[in-house]
């Protein structure tokens, strides 16, 4: 069995400036985990929410979580193994993309 990806999705409890009318970050981590589940059942992936103000001790997540805080990505910003595959209100295919790029596949 390959190692399941990791998807983080970056965000904030405020919305993203930029962002109006778009879903928060916490909506758009719901969204995405319940899309992957049903695109890729019984095909393991490790998702998890980053708040950018309070991000966790890994030095290659603070870095981004610090460069959307200083305006360098919009937020949500969806990065799958070090790959950001969507910033702001990522599209779905290209979130795909990038998973099937890892050998998933779409039931």
């Amino acid at each position: 069995m390959r190692k399941p990806v990791e998807i983080c999705v970056y965000g904030a409890e405020n919305l993203c400036p930029s962002c109006v009318n778009s879903p928060s970050a916490k909506d758009t981590f719901e969204w995405l985990e319940a899309a992957l589940t049903r695109k890729y059942p019984d095909q393991p992936f490790d998702i998890k929410y980053i708040d950018i103000y309070c991000p966790p001790e890994d030095e290659e997540k603070k870095k981004i979580a610090d460069q959307i805080v200083k305006e360098e990505y919009f937020y949500p910003l969806v990065v799958i193994n070090g790959v950001v595959v969507g910033e702001g209100n990522p599209k779905l295919k290209r979130i795909f993309q990038e998973m099937e790029k890892h050998g998933y596949q779409s039931v």
